[in-house]
């Protein structure tokens, strides 16, 4: 093949690997590394530390992202629900995936040992936690929490690479994003209870039923809208940010109306739509609260 069809091919190969890990659902973590940074920073983080910032998360999360689908492709390849995506199709090999999970690694370790040497020692351990989430649905229903709590190392990543420290602040603030994040995660597997049980995969609802596990899910969100408010007052951010943090509450008592295991023709709505708005309506707050 000449360099003349190699450049297309390229193109398309990665246009079909960043459909395939939804580059855009990186908005569920990014406004919280950067609200850790703006925390941290009490105002804006320095124009490098946002720029290594920004690069840091969109590594881990496409090397994350990309390795799930790649451990997970011979679930998904037996799920319908799941068997139309990139690998189980064949769009895209398993060779290259793994390249391109190196090359997600790679970026973010890269980006974090530019920001400080804190950032650069922890890396490969968050590194790690990242990746090994996709293992926990094999065995063990708490499989949820470690989703939540690979995406709440977000807000601590993002106040360790302003502040070169670890903090009780962030911590908080992590805990909320990991609530959140279970919450949101055990209503996405409703959709799969009768096929996590039949290939003997872990989640809340397979394990303990879909009503139980609503029940759990919106005890998790309650905690979550606890802790957004919390990390509002611990931190003095004022009225703007607490006006934020309650319509986060709203939008997750709203999500939850949305749903029942009877009906999850909205769940597509509530988990991506009104979950990336969260991230959202809280990371505007937390920066216009120190907007200069």
């Amino acid at each position: 093949m000449t360099g003349k069809h190699l450049l297309p091919r390229f193109f398309r190969k990665l246009a079909i690997l960043l459909e395939m890990i939804k580059i855009e659902h990186t908005v569920f973590a990014l406004p919280f590394a950067f609200m850790g940074a703006l925390l941290g920073a009490r105002g804006l983080p320095t124009r490098p530390q946002a720029f290594y910032i920004l690069l840091a998360m969109v590594g881990a999360r496409s090397a994350a992202m990309a390795f799930n689908r790649l451990v997970d492709a011979p679930f998904d390849a037996a799920n319908p629900r799941t068997a139309g995506r990139a690998l189980p199709q064949g769009l895209v090999s398993r060779r290259a995936t793994a390249v391109f999970i190196a090359a997600g690694s790679m970026l973010f370790l890269w980006a974090a040992g530019r920001l400080n040497p804190l950032c650069r020692n922890l890396a490969p351990l968050a590194l790690a936690v990242v990746l090994f989430y996709s293992y926990t649905k094999r065995f063990t229903w708490a499989s949820h929490f470690f989703l939540g709590a690979a995406l709440g190392l977000a807000p601590l990543g993002g106040w360790i690479a302003v502040r070169g420290e670890a903090g009780f602040l962030p911590l908080i603030l992590g805990g909320a994003v990991l609530l959140w994040v279970a919450g949101f995660d055990v209503l996405y597997a409703l959709q799969d209870v009768e096929f996590d049980r039949r290939v003997q995969l872990f989640s809340l609802p397979a394990n303990f039923g879909e009503e139980k596990a609503l029940g759990i899910a919106r005890l998790l969100h309650l905690g979550a809208a606890a802790g957004f408010v919390l990390t509002g007052w611990l931190a003095g951010l004022g009225p703007l940010y607490l006006g934020a943090a309650l319509a986060a509450g709203l939008i997750l008592w709203w999500e939850h109306r949305l749903i029942s295991p009877q009906d999850l023709s909205l769940l597509h709505h509530a988990f991506f739509t009104l979950n990336g708005l969260i991230g959202i309506v809280l990371g505007l707050a937390t920066l216009f609260s120190f907007w200069p």
